[in-house]
Order: C-alpha cells, then structure tokens, then sequence
C-alpha cells in the first residue's frame, strides 16, 4: 500500500458533507461517533472492511476503569482515578506521558458509565483473577467477555443512533488547508470509484502501524519476525498522515505484545491462567522468566526461547477456571490445542517435552509454592494452590497485537503540530494517538488498548462535535 496523500488544495468537489468525519470503525471510531452524536454532531464514520470489526474483535475485550458504578456495585469502593493512573505509571516505570496517563485515568470511568447509561452497553467486572499491574479488580467487559460481543454492541448502539457507517470505504487522501484545517477526506471504493467528504472536524481512529512490516521493522525491529496478532488494515496510515503534515509522535517505539498465543493454532490463551498458577517453559522442560511481569513483554521472552515458542504448563483446577470464565480457551480446546495427561510423566509425553526436566521444574515451583525456596525469577507463587495432577498444557508463542505510539494529542484529543500548538481541526485516539505505555513493550499495563480507544476516543468524539 503507498502511504496516503496530503493535499494542499480546496477539493474539487464534495460528494458528501458532515460536521465529524470519522475514520475507523472498530471501539475507538464508534465510542467516539457516538459521543460526537450525543454532542449534536452529525457523524459520518468511513471503513475500509465490508463489516466494522478492528483489531477489537480480535481482542478479549476488557476495559479497565476505576469507580464505575459496575466496579462499586460490585463491592469495590476504594478504587479512583489518581490509584489506576499510579498503577499506569508503575508498569510504565514513570515513562507513561503524565498528562495522557491523568487523561485516560480520569476519563473511562465516566466514559463506561456513560456508555451504559445513554447506549445501553452492559459491564460486568472480572473479579476471579487481578492482572498484572492493577492494585484493584477493575478490567469490564461485556457479557460475553468477548471483543466481537463489545464490537456486536458498540455497532448495535452507533445504529440506534442512525449513525451512517461507511463500509468498504478506504481512506486514501486529506485535503488540508494553509492553515492546517482538514477540509475534506478522499475515500476509495472496491471498484476504484473514488468520493470526497467535507468535514468540519477529523478522528483518526484507525489504530496503529502493526500491519506495516516496514513501519514494524524501523521502530520495533525485535518484532520484525513475529506473529502479528492484530486487524491487517492497521497499516499506520494515522502516523503516516500525521508525519506528513509535521505532527509530533510519541513513543513509537511502543507496542503491546503477547506471550500466549496458541501455536500453531492462532487462539489467544488468556494469562488469567499465568495469574491462577500455570508457569511457562521451553523446549527444553525449564522455566525462563517470572510469567506475573506482564503478558506483553513475555512475547519477547517467549520469541527468545528455542523456536520461538513455549508451553504452558497448569492443572485440572486452572484448566476448570479457564474453560468456564473464557471463550477464547474454549475455542482452543475445541481446536484440540490443549494436551492433557494424568501424570507428569504422560504430559511430557503428550507434549515432547523431556521428562526428567520437567520433573525438576515441577518439584522447583512445587517448593515456591510452599515457601521453602525462593523463585530465582522473583515470582511469588504462595497465594495459589499447588500444580496436582491431572496436567494439562498448550503450545505458544509470542505475537504482536498492536502498536502503542502515534501522534501526540493535548486534553482535547487534538494532534499536536510540531511546534506544540494544536491543528485546528484534527484529532487522534486510540492506537492512532501516544498511548499510556511509555515506550517500550514492558509498559504495558492490561488493558491499555481498549482504555485509550475508549477514553481518547469519547474525548474526541465530544470536543469535535463542539468544534463542528
């Protein structure tokens, strides 16, 4: 794809005109169609695949957010905003841009409880098992813990609101005014027939640069060879508009990855079962790493190992919990990803993985567990139970999900030019904007791409509708 076109020029025409053009269709475009639509916007948001879906759909789809009236419903009144933004900045070691960290912190929560009270959204929190990073059970999510449900529910709200949703409709230019005021956008149809919509105000909601190997490669060369777990149309088009026109970035060296994707089979494994007990080893039957410092940077870790991958080893009570709480797991044991063995000894054999070794590991973390012996990895392991047979285990890998810099926003979610000020008229969020993860993959706090997607997002959504 040949990066897009910055047009300094009045279009020659306008075949459709809106007040808030919106590009991308996955959570961040709808959260923030939808909040320019509560602002007495009229919206028009523009997507390039023949059904809005995003890397979303591809997620589990939780949210975390602080004192929503789901969190306190639930017994949880002790949480707030300055605590979530502390505990952003711990997993970010303090590199987390501070006024997009005190940004999102302070916004989701309102931002959920105003999905649910004006669009209908459910939440429910996950209680069973605290993420990595999170001092409190704060992670939301649909019903159906799915990102397809909350993809199915965002669009079912957008069409409510008889928001027109532009299918098969590729961004492929913008036309830009001297001072800098986007004034239309050029999209591109299946056919090659192209149309022009004016705008008073443009979201960039179209995620990061993930599915460009080039872009991939210059600022996150370690994942140039990984799996790349996330929606093919985030090409980086954002970034690539933004540089054109002299926007800053921000930590483009940033990126969320994932240390448990089911190999070869491409299903997501939840580190709920990391957090439940189940440890991490390579081919050759040892540990390599404390598996509770976060998913994301164990995809680095994982890639690191003999062949790029490693199995998860667990038991029957970790199996349980995770074919009750998680559809994706269910989706890997019906793939027949999961290997089961009734002894150690069987495992190994289902697995490859040499015997003796993984003997040795077993009867080590059996000793963490007790207390007896320290984890030379520093994992605390005495607050769950024991790993007993039967045992159960799944290959995986690390992968890339998405991409965690982009364009610098102010509070107000307006791209910031290269001098500091603001462009007039454009705005960014989501993985389209600098996220909250500093620059590189172990800032990742879980959750952060659905927080800024969702936060940034409403932000932009409500103050272009004010600028339309």
């Amino acid at each position: 794809m040949s990066a897009p076109a910055i047009r300094r020029a009045q279009p020659e025409r306008l075949d459709i005109e809106t007040d808030v053009l919106v590009i991308g269709a996955g959570a961040c475009g709808l959260v923030a169609a939808l909040a320019a639509h509560d602002g007495g916007a009229d919206v028009v948001v523009v997507e390039r695949d023949a059904s809005p879906s995003g890397s979303t759909s591809m997620s589990s789809g939780f949210i975390p957010a602080p004192a929503t009236r789901a969190q306190r419903a639930t017994g949880i009144a002790d949480d707030n905003a300055s605590r979530f933004e502390a505990d952003i900045q711990a997993k970010a070691k303090g590199r987390a841009v501070p006024a997009l960290a005190r940004l999102a912190s302070s916004e989701i929560g309102p931002a959920l409880d105003w999905l649910a009270e004006r669009h209908g959204l459910e939440w429910v929190v996950l209680t069973d098992f605290l993420y990595p990073g999170h001092s409190r059970h704060r992670m939301h999510a649909v019903p159906e813990k799915t990102g397809t449900a909350l993809m199915a529910r965002l669009s079912a709200a957008a069409a409510a609101c008889d928001i027109p949703v532009v299918t098969e409709a590729l961004a492929r230019g913008l036309f830009v005014g001297d001072d800098d005021a986007i004034r239309a956008v050029e999209i591109e149809r299946p056919d090659g027939q192209t149309e022009i919509i004016g705008c008073k105000a443009l979201i960039l909601a179209c995620n990061g640069y993930g599915g460009n190997p080039d872009l991939v490669a210059r600022h996150i060369p370690e994942m140039t060879d990984a799996l790349y777990y996330g929606h093919a149309g985030n090409t980086g088009d954002a970034l690539l508009w933004g540089e054109e026109l002299g926007a800053q970035t921000r930590h483009l060296t940033a990126y969320q990855g994932h240390g448990s994707l089911a190999h070869p089979h491409g299903v997501l494994i939840s580190w709920a079962l990391m957090m439940e007990g189940a440890i991490q080893v390579n081919a050759a039957g040892e540990r390599f790493s404390n598996e509770h410092g976060g998913y994301s940077e164990q995809a680095v870790a994982v890639l690191a190992q003999p062949g790029g991958t490693a199995w998860n080893i667990y038991d029957e009570r970790i199996h349980d919990f995770a074919r009750a709480g998680f559809p994706d797991y269910r989706d890997a044991l019906a793939a027949g990803a999961i290997r089961e063995g009734e002894t150690l000894a069987d495992i190994a054999a289902a697995t490859g993985l040499p015997g003796a070794a993984l003997e040795v590991t077993l009867a080590s973390v059996a000793r963490f567990q007790c207390g007896v012996e320290a984890d030379p990895f520093a994992r605390d392991f005495t607050d769950k139970p024991a790993l007993a047979a039967p045992f159960f285990a799944v290959k995986v890998t690390g992968a890339l999900f998405h991409t965690q810099g982009g364009l610098m926003i102010d509070d107000s979610a307006r791209g910031l030019r290269g001098d500091g000020h603001p462009f007039p008229n454009l705005f960014a969020a989501g993985g389209a904007a600098c996220g909250v993860s500093g620059p590189d993959v172990s800032g990742y706090l879980s959750g952060n791409g659905l927080l800024t997607a969702i936060a940034f997002g409403r932000v932009a959504g409500r103050e272009a509708a004010s600028r339309g």
